[in-house]
């Protein structure tokens, strides 16, 4: 009998012994890639694929084989072949249908034509444990697989779901035999458009993977954020094998991101959006401008006299203030404008979309309207206005700080000109910005140049004409501008810190030549000196190191006499309090500097035992027999007197002045009438020779 057809007997017999095992029957074709012709049903049992999905398709078996064992394969193979073996073993790495590898040994026997030309190759493979650690590793591989946080799930190239893990029903809320057979779409959301998914299958094709943040719907229909990774297996021939998708629920990294951008940028008393919020919508606004023409206005707001009503009230209360005032405020604008808090008692109002500036001054007396209403504080009415800054784009910029700039300038100059105010920006504020920066920058090497020096102005007693004291008045000489007034160095060493410094020296250069003069005179010479709000704010360490000055020089403690405002008097703050009360134990002087323009309320006039009143210069400039202005300064003249507080009456330029002072039993006069404020030189020789009063 010829051997190739018992060889064929041979081969059919195993075959029939095995196709119903555990075992794998292969028949390949001798095409390259060895195309599968034929496999037994059981292939599913043994590596999970169904048979005839193999077998329809032609799947080239040498794509199943692990890359890194086929170069090996294909050598003993041909090997094999050359010798025309009747059969041969061979072990390797092949691919299961869940796209893990397993360790087989195949079993391969050659079927040859009459010419000796090999025609198909038979044979059958079963999962072969190589080794204890093959065999752990592989295990490990399906523990991973089953007990991975992320979920997995695997698909033919077609799309359809082969595999999935128990995290993916934790994460979807669908069992395995739900999706096993169906397509990923079934976790669509809706939300993502037709080019969101031709950019991920574009990835997919060209790079074979894909990674991105998506949301997808669970089986109960809530939506949920997720990681995704898809990764493709490719066959010996390059075809796709299997698409592996590994996925994560980031729901609460989501909203932990939330969370820490909202913190970032909103405001947590008001839960308006804050400085950083309102830079960034102020930016997009702008471009936003660019491309439409539409322009946007800026407007910052500030609360008038927010400071006294904390101090009042107390920071719960003050608080509770802001709140209420940014609710007011978000009721006042339209859905597309911004709120924000922009720092401590200052809000700002982004409008978009304007056409004109009427519109932008309406909103303003609109909410400067709804202010005039209380606000509801502790069970009681509180009343505050607002004062306004408004700047517009394009007109006076399109740069984001600019604006803000530009917006925090004119609101500066509204408070400057009182309460309920608004400015718009203009020119005249950025130079007036510009020249104040330039005065900062100088300032703080003033001293250490000896730019700043005192004048000193006499105060003369209206019942004998005696110089008793002079009031001690700073000035800067700039190297380049020139003779720059207090009224506007003074506002801006308050606002960078620099106003405690020079009140020290100020402090120190009064003492120092108050001594000298003293042991000219031989007699107690006084120099009242102007103090600011902003050095009582800190602590009482300052007027302590005062007080020591004076008693380490053994003087006097009333040879400088501290002047104060009426506005720093009715501030009601503990430190500027603590302060007075020190000075008075201390023995030091207190005078009430420009009465009569504030809000001084007689109790603290008698609390903080105040030793001299001065009367403002407006009462006295036009002072006129029988006038009111005579009338008000002999009132106030009066009232200090029943409370055992000395008057000095500020501006006096005539003799007729002086004279109607005197009769009103004021104590002092000072003003040009006296003198004008002289050098230490020019005093020194007043107070030699004595005034030249021109009677």
């Amino acid at each position: 009998m010829d051997s190739s057809i018992v060889a064929g007997q041979y081969q059919d017999k195993i075959f029939e012994l095995f196709s119903g095992g555990p075992v794998a029957l292969f028949v390949w074709s001798s095409q390259q890639g060895w195309p599968i012709e034929y496999v037994s049903d059981n292939v599913e049992e043994v590596l999970g694929y169904v048979a005839s999905e193999l077998v329809q398709r032609r799947q080239p078996y040498a794509g199943l084989i692990h890359p890194d064992d086929l170069p090996r394969v294909e050598a003993e193979v041909a090997r094999y072949l050359t010798q025309k073996t009747s059969y041969f073993e061979q072990k390797y790495r092949l691919m299961c249908h869940s796209g893990c590898y397993c360790s087989v040994k195949d079993f391969s026997m050659p079927e040859w034509d009459a010419q000796g030309r090999l025609l198909r190759l038979r044979g059958y493979i079963f999962y072969q444990a190589e080794t204890k650690e093959v065999n752990e590793t592989l295990q490990l591989a399906e523990l991973v697989r089953e007990y991975a946080r992320e979920a997995i799930m695997i698909t033919d190239p077609r799309g359809v779901i082969l595999s999935v893990n128990p995290a993916f029903t934790q994460v979807t809320g669908y069992n395995a035999d739900e999706v096993i057979g169906g397509r990923p779409s079934l976790l669509s959301s809706g939300y993502h458009d037709a080019a969101f998914y031709e950019a991920m299958w574009h990835s997919l094709n060209t790079q074979g993977s894909w990674e991105g943040e998506i949301l997808d719907r669970r089986k109960n229909g809530e939506v949920y954020p997720k990681w995704l990774s898809i990764h493709t297996a490719y066959t010996y021939q390059g075809d796709v094998f299997r698409r592996i998708a590994i996925f994560s629920d980031i729901t609460r990294q989501k909203q932990s991101e939330e969370l820490i951008w909202r913190q970032a940028n909103y405001d947590s008393l008001t839960h308006l959006p804050n400085r950083q919020l309102l830079t960034l919508r102020l930016e997009q606004e702008i471009n936003r401008v660019s491309r439409t023409g539409q322009g946007l206005a800026l407007i910052f707001m500030d609360l008038d006299g927010f400071k006294e009503i904390n101090d009042t009230l107390g920071h719960k209360l003050g608080d509770d203030l802001l709140i209420l005032v940014a609710e007011r405020l978000k009721t006042l604008v339209r859905t597309t404008d911004m709120v924000a808090r922009f720092s401590g008692d200052q809000f700002a109002l982004l409008l978009t979309g304007l056409t004109d500036q009427v519109s932008v001054e309406q909103l303003v007396m609109k909410v400067r309207s709804a202010f005039e209403q209380p606000f509801e504080l502790g069970g009681e009415d509180i009343f505050t206005s607002v004062s306004f800054g408004v700047t517009f784009c394009p007109e006076d910029g399109n740069d984001p700080w600019e604006l803000l700039k530009n917006a925090d300038q004119a609101m500066f100059s509204a408070k400057v000109t009182g309460r309920g105010r608004y400015q718009f920006f203009t020119e005249a504020m950025q130079l007036t910005a510009q020249r104040r920066m330039q005065l900062a920058k100088d300032l703080r090497n003033a001293l250490s140049a000896e730019q700043l020096f005192l004048e000193y102005q006499p105060i003369v007693s209206l019942t004998d004409d005696r110089l008793s004291k002079v009031e001690a008045l700073i000035r800067w000489q700039h190297p380049q501008l020139g003779l720059v007034s207090p009224a506007e160095f003074i506002p801006v060493a308050e606002e960078t810190g620099l106003i405690s410094e020079i009140g020290d020296w100020v402090f120190r250069e009064a003492v120092s030549k108050s001594e000298a003069w003293q042991t000219l005179l031989q007699r107690p010479f006084q120099i009242s000196i102007n103090t600011s709000p902003v050095q009582y704010r800190d602590d009482t360490h300052r007027i302590s190191s005062w007080i020591d000055y004076l008693r380490e020089r053994c003087l006097s403690s009333k040879t400088i006499s501290l002047e104060i405002t009426e506005g720093m008097l009715m501030e009601n703050s503990a430190d500027i309090e603590n302060c007075l009360l020190l000075i008075r134990d201390a023995g030091m002087e207190v005078a009430l500097d420009d009465f009569g323009t504030g809000y001084s309320s007689l109790a603290y006039l008698k609390r903080m035992d105040i030793d001299f009143l001065k009367i403002d210069r407006s009462f006295v400039r036009n002072l006129q027999p029988d006038s009111n202005d005579l009338a008000l300064c002999e009132a106030m003249i009066v009232m200090a007197h029943k409370l055992g507080i000395q008057v000095v009456a500020e501006g006096i330029e005539t003799r007729e002045q002086k004279e109607l002072l005197k009769s009103a039993r004021c104590d002092y006069g000072q003003g040009y009438y006296f003198s004008r404020p002289l050098s230490a030189e020019r005093l020194q020789e007043f107070l030699c020779n004595g005034p030249d009063e021109r009677h």
